[in-house]
């Protein structure tokens, strides 16, 4: 602190004489502090450019190796110089750090997490921008970087390591992701690598954040993958993986202490072992459309895929291929074992594409060679409506749910945009399996080979769970799928009270019914709103929850009779998740923040509107979109960003979700009409007091200087003080994101001597952007800085 304390006049002055800008009104600019002679302050600043954001990570046996690589670029015509400070992962047991810019080390410190909060409290008051609030919990490492050269580069590589702890089998990496609000522009590519390697097998691996490709070398080595392009990344990045050689669950749990709601929110992954599991012998039935509108290209692709899925077939399955257009052709009057499999290649080979669509007698047809002793798998692909022998599509549902016996898994695969996406939605949903559809410029071949290699070795089938002694409800998906080997289940519901409990899988093997138990099992009993630094990938739980549930009512609405209670849990769903539904809109047209009288009205006018209005198209561009959009929703296994945050008048913290309104973030949970508000003045000690032992609340007031958060039921409002002659300078102005954080500069006795750079006669700081770690820095030529720092040194001594 003592450093410290000898450098917060030099960030006071900067703050003064360089003022950041105020997100609505413009640009503040202050009266600097007398000085003789002033210095010339520089022109106005773009912003700093990233080029990329890579992380490339190595973990043997639970310790990981961390390194990151950006390049930051200068587009001024004047050097710029600051602080590189990374926040530490929560919980991680850091073994060292390393830094290199532009291939030289430079000398950095890591700070501990009381020793962090402390400078983020002192940088928070002393800028009067809250935006590190979030990171109140967590330790940095922080140092010096040279100064960027007019129109130049940077390239900033960090590598650190830490253990990974294990709980109950399950270990987690995060990597600090969340930095958003540091970068006033998008990232051009942002990149996460991960190589893992393990003594004892790798069983599930899973990220609850972010949708990462998943490529299992062997049992002991994994790669992961997840990259995007012009992204804002607003959540951190988070990996769950698990050892052993048996079946495991693994639980996790959240109880959030900003909802009214006592119930908390569970996640359940449910992993297979990894060693070469009992053989479950399976009967595969491909029914391939080749009726007219299937010819040329899409045909051929179909062909392809039917040809990957008999090559595939394990020892013990047996096959059947149907192929319908006016009539039907069946390979076999009977179903075949997968050693004749290279036999049905030629079968395949010499169909063509002919005639219109009967889509009710191919389903019959496969349905009446469905052994009830044996899982069924029903492959069925179509490109068109039924357009021979039976058309309505109740019937055809009503025809095979008749026929059908109850181990049929039907799953369709719609291609192109002129199909039924009622008839095949109802199809999967009725017989236990899933819709996917594959829309122009998709290859079908590479869509249902891909799928297949997901179901082709089941583990367990008919599958059940029993919580014991806790209390769930709204299990999504329901009812489970198979499990099947080389994947994973993922189940979110909700649960009451809590506690400890054993866990019960029931399933099919063979025909054998078989259970597994599964003891201290442990839901969170109370929520936590004492304990900093709360796991974030525990806070996305709820809303990943949401986002199943959506998804479900949704399909609900449009495959069945809409009515006013399932529109009612979509509108409450959509607007407290920030999950985007045709009802969203209400979140930022809407005269806020939303009561309960709003809400119904919002409720009632919906339902009449969809009552009043004609029935929509069940095939088209629209209709497929619309289909795919919701199970999207309903089969998420990652939060799935919202579009409307793009607007930034909508923001997702953690599970909870916040509007702007009026220059106020407020949580949509609050009702005005209901709820009063606990104030805290901005910058208060009270204020940081509650900053310090509560982590929720710190994400939520670091949205900026007026904020309105609940927790524990209790509404607590950041208000201004009464000194304060407007608002101030935080992300409550507009839709603008907030400045970044100026930090100490630290005096490098080493650094080559700066050059000198053009000033001007005005000056403002606008954000200057990093991920990962922060780039942070003041906005002035670099001559200047020396002046002022010698200025400052000179008074000291």
């Amino acid at each position: 602190m003592k450093k410290l304390a000898t450098l917060l006049p030099v960030l006071l002055l900067l703050g003064f004489i360089f003022p950041q800008t105020a997100l609505a009104d413009g640009i503040i600019i202050p009266e600097p502090p007398p000085c003789d002679p002033c210095p010339p302050l520089p022109s106005p600043m773009n912003q700093l450019v990233i080029r990329y954001h890579h992380v490339t990570v190595q973990i043997d046996n639970q310790v990981a190796v961390t390194r990151v690589d950006q390049v930051f670029a200068n587009p001024n015509d004047w050097a710029v110089e600051g602080s590189y400070i990374f926040p530490l992962p929560q919980d991680a047991s850091v073994s060292g750090f390393s830094l290199w810019v532009d291939g030289r080390p430079v000398a950095g410190k890591i700070l501990e997490a009381d020793q962090a909060r402390e400078q983020y409290n002192e940088i928070v008051r002393s800028l009067r921008d809250p935006a590190l609030l979030e990171y109140a919990g967590q330790g940095a490492f922080q140092a010096h970087v040279f100064p960027i050269p007019a129109q130049g580069e940077r390239r900033v590589e960090l590598e650190y390591s830490q253990v990974l702890g294990s709980e109950e089998g399950l270990i987690r990496y995060i990597y600090p992701l969340n930095t958003e609000k540091f970068s006033a522009e998008p990232l051009e590519n942002v990149s996460i690598s991960l190589d893992i390697f393990s003594n004892m097998p790798i069983r599930a691996v899973y990220s609850p954040s972010h949708p990462v490709d998943v490529q299992r070398d062997d049992e002991s080595h994994v790669r992961i993958g997840y990259e995007d392009q012009h992204v804002l990344p607003d959540s951190d990045f988070a990996l769950y993986y698990s050892l052993g050689e048996s079946e495991a669950i693994h639980l996790l749990s959240y109880r959030d202490p900003g909802s009214e709601d006592a119930d908390g929110h569970f996640l359940l992954l449910l992993a297979p072992g990894v060693e070469e599991p009992e053989q479950v012998s399976k009967d595969v039935i491909l029914v391939l459309d080749q009726s007219g509108s299937m010819e040329g290209e899409k045909f051929r692709q179909a062909q392809d895929a039917l040809r990957y899925v008999l090559k595939h077939l394990d020892p013990d399955d047996r096959f059947q291929i149907i192929a319908f257009s006016t009539g039907l052709e069946t390979y076999t009057p009977d179903l075949q074992s997968a050693s004749g499999a290279s036999e049905a290649l030629a079968w395949v080979d010499r169909l063509s594409a002919a005639g219109s669509t009967d889509i009710n007698r191919a389903l019959l047809e496969a349905a009446s060679m469905v052994d009830k002793e044996r899982p069924a798998y029903l492959i069925f692909l179509t490109d068109g409506l039924p357009t021979e022998g039976v058309e309505d599509s109740e019937q055809i549902l009503n025809n095979l749910r008749e026929a059908a016996p109850d181990n049929l898994r039907l799953f369709p695969f719609g291609v192109g945009y002129d199909v039924d996406t009622y008839l095949l939605d109802r199809l999967a949903q009725t017989h236990h399996g899933s819709s996917t559809y594959v829309v122009p410029g998709e290859r079908i071949d590479e869509v249902l080979s891909s799928f297949y290699d997901r179901i082709s070795v089941p583990v367990m089938t008919d599958i059940s769970l029993d919580f014991g002694d806790v209390t769930t409800y709204d299990l999504f998906p329901d009812p489970l799928p198979d499990l099947f080997h080389g994947s994973q289940i993922i189940a979110l519901g909700r649960y009451r009270h809590g506690g400890q409990t054993t866990i019960t899988l029931t399933g099919e093997v063979n025909g054998e019914i078989r259970k597994n138990r599964f003891e201290k099992q442990s839901f969170e009993i109370d929520s936590h709103p004492d304990r900093p630094g709360v796991d974030s990938a525990l806070t996305a739980i709820p809303r990943l929850w949401a986002t199943r549930k959506v998804g479900h009512l949704l399909q609900q609405i449009r495959l069945g009779e809409p009515d006013e209670e399932t529109i009612d849990q979509i509108v409450r769903l959509s607007i407290r998740y920030g999950i985007v539904t045709p009802y969203t809109s209400y979140l930022v047209t809407e005269e806020k923040p939303l009561g309960e009288t709003q809400l119904a009205q919002i409720v009632r006018d919906q339902y009449a509107q969809i009552e009043s209005a004609p029935a929509a198209p069940s095939s088209g561009q629209k209709a497929v979109q619309e289909a795919a959009d919701q199970g999207s929703l309903a089969e998420a296994e990652a939060v799935i960003p919202s579009a409307i945050e793009v607007q930034e008048q909508v923001v997702t913290v953690g599970s909870r979700t916040f509007v702007l309104s009026e220059g106020i973030w407020i949580d949509t949970a609050f009702d005005p009409q209901e709820m009063e508000t606990h104030q805290l003045a901005f910058l208060s000690d009270e204020y940081f007091e509650m900053v310090s032992k509560n982590a929720a609340l710190a994400d939520a007031f670091a949205l900026g200087q007026r904020v309105i958060a609940i927790d524990n039921g209790i509404a607590y409002e950041v208000v201004l003080q009464q000194s304060d002659s407007g608002p101030g300078i935080g992300r409550t102005e507009g839709p603008t994101p907030s400045p970044a954080v100026n930090l100490p500069l630290v005096n490098n006795p080493e650094e080559p001597e700066p050059t000198e750079a053009p000033t001007s006669d005005s000056a403002s700081a606008p954000p200057l952007p990093c991920l990962g770690g922060m780039l942070v820095v003041i906005a002035v030529p670099v001559t200047l800085l020396t002046r002022l720092r010698n200025g400052l040194r000179d008074r000291v001594q």
